[in-house]
């Protein structure tokens, strides 16, 4: 059914000014700085990356390894040095996905791995309330994300203060928060979600209507599987909001044969044009299931290397919408992140345990 209503911070007459957020980033370092660790190709370095690059050969050229493989050793014995572990999204680049991550997937997937760390440090290799989340997860454990500035949009779009309008509007109304959200919205609502299991996660409430937030695009597209009513919120992602139907028609003109598959953050005349709409997971899934000759994969285009590398016989046509905020992670900054322990996100404690419940709800939530 269609979205019954949507709203965003000019519906509300009598909306505060922003808040500044309980969850930050510790600007100093937390523990002692170790020694920068030589950076040069040698036949050691070769041979000990040897076997990674054959993991990313296809995307990565030969004479740009030389260039990554001494920083990745250097960043790959830092993790044993550290007793460290590192998360990455799967919107990161190659180099970082499967050369240094020791946990790669989609948001659902690194919020579960998260729960299961045994390690002292966790790197996140994604945006912030990614490293948020793990935080939540994981409240005794030093979280580090190797450059605060990696934002999200969407997350940005709506403030804990919004989410407490909405409550007042729709008094009794469940609220389901897409994970990509701060760690002060998650304190506001009633459960999380990740675009792989929204659908569940709207019916499990077991209420005729539900709020959604803050994506428009996913929350249509979740009011065109389930019967709940769906009030959503109007937020975006930077990214998947510029791809467009006319778009995904121009590729099948060239090639008919062509299959798209889309993520659902994208708009509904996108999704009307692809073949396949699921969660990134949900993607590489199909992708290996169905192994079609050419592909355009409507996401993060570094997703579609991530692919390539894995199953180098499928094709890809990118249309390269770039995440600003997750190029922001990079190998010299994860490599200065493990050298001083620096960039470590934390959150208010009283905050926190109503964020964390919301989140494992989501995590509990029965298949």
């Amino acid at each position: 059914m269609p979205i019954t209503g949507i709203y965003g911070p000019d519906d509300f007459a009598n909306r505060p000014p922003s808040e500044t957020t309980s969850a930050h980033v510790a600007p100093a370092p937390t523990g002692p700085a170790l020694p920068m660790p030589l950076l040069e190709w040698t036949p050691e370095v070769e041979q000990a990356t040897a076997s990674l690059y054959e993991r990313v050969k296809h995307v990565i050229p030969p004479i740009e390894w030389p260039l990554m493989a001494p920083t990745i050793k250097a960043i790959n014995e830092l993790k044993r040095a550290r007793n460290a572990v590192i998360l990455a999204h799967n919107y990161q680049a190659p180099e970082i996905f499967h050369c240094v991550a020791d946990i790669g997937g989609d948001s659902l997937q690194l919020a579960v791995e998260a729960t299961k760390v045994k390690a002292d440090v966790i790197v996140q290799c994604g945006v912030h309330f990614m490293a948020e989340t793990s935080k939540l997860l994981n409240p005794d454990k030093t979280v580090l994300i190797p450059d605060s500035r990696a934002g999200c949009s969407l997350a940005a779009s709506i403030t804990g203060a919004d989410v407490r309008l909405l409550r007042e509007k729709f008094p009794g109304v469940p609220v389901v928060a897409y994970v990509n959200t701060s760690a002060e919205v998650k304190a506001e609502v009633d459960i999380c979600c990740t675009s792989s299991n929204a659908v569940q996660v709207v019916e499990s409430l077991n209420a005729p209507s539900v709020i959604f937030l803050p994506d428009r695009y996913l929350a249509s597209y979740v009011a065109s599987k389930t019967d709940v009513k769906i009030i959503a919120w109007k937020g975006a992602c930077e990214v998947h909001e510029r791809f467009t139907g006319a778009e995904l028609r121009s590729y099948r003109e060239a090639d008919p044969s062509v299959q798209i598959i889309a993520h659902p953050e994208c708009p509904p005349d996108v999704l009307a044009e692809a073949d396949f709409t699921g969660s990134t997971a949900h993607m590489i899934n199909w992708v290996r299931a169905k192994r079609p000759r050419r592909l355009v994969m409507i996401t993060e285009c570094s997703m579609a290397d991530n692919v390539r590398a894995e199953l180098p016989d499928v094709e890809m046509l990118r249309p390269c919408n770039l995440c600003p905020h997750m190029k922001r992670i990079t190998l010299a900054n994860i490599l200065e992140s493990l050298l001083t322990l620096g960039e470590e996100v934390t959150i208010d404690p009283e905050l926190a345990v109503r964020a964390r419940r919301s989140v494992e709800r989501m995590i509990n939530l029965k298949n």
